[in-house]
């Protein structure tokens, strides 16, 4: 006995027959558009671009007159004074810090772990760092950024990456108030 093969087809089985010979073709252009945004990483330029930012950074705090030798706040002073020969290994975490939290391929990890991922409450807990110092450490960085030609929109995405950490970086303070 034969059996009879329909051959009509209907509009939505047009539709659908196209739209799973389009599937890969979709896929690859949204995997393509995605492959075309850069990271912030790549943005600031990459590691050599970042360390230059954090180098002008870090000597910039050092003598900043809220935050670094002159400061009003004695662990920040005698940090900015007395501990100098640490700044070099200081300026190698802080860049590994922006890479790693820009979409960089290096990875940051706490000197003193803590209770946060990133353990800033601990390595800074004995400066008693206080809110009004770390938003003056910002405003250095903004300018640092400035400084460098840094675009708004990433400026805007470093300094959030910075003030998401304020409650870690300024809880030795508030614990000793």
């Amino acid at each position: 006995m034969e059996q009879a093969v329909s051959t009509f087809l209907t509009r939505r089985d047009v539709v659908a027959g196209l739209a799973v010979l389009a599937a890969p073709a979709v896929l690859a252009g949204a995997e393509s558009a995605s492959a075309q945004e850069k990271t912030l990483y790549e943005r600031l330029g990459g590691v050599f671009a970042i360390a230059a930012v954090v180098d002008h950074f870090s000597d910039a705090v050092v003598k900043n007159p809220i935050v670094g030798q002159d400061s009003k706040n004695p662990q920040l002073r005698e940090w900015h004074t007395k501990n100098l020969g640490r700044l070099p290994g200081l300026k190698f975490m802080r860049t590994l810090w922006v890479c790693e939290v820009s979409g960089g391929p290096f990875k940051f990890a706490a000197t003193k772990p803590g209770a946060t991922p990133l353990g800033l409450e601990e390595a800074h807990k004995d400066l008693k760092i206080s809110p009004a110092e770390f938003d003056e450490v910002a405003a250095e960085l903004g300018r640092t950024l400035d400084a460098f030609k840094v675009p708004e929109k990433e400026k805007g995405e470093v300094l959030g990456a910075f003030a998401a950490h304020k409650d870690e970086v300024t809880a030795g303070y508030v614990a000793a108030n």
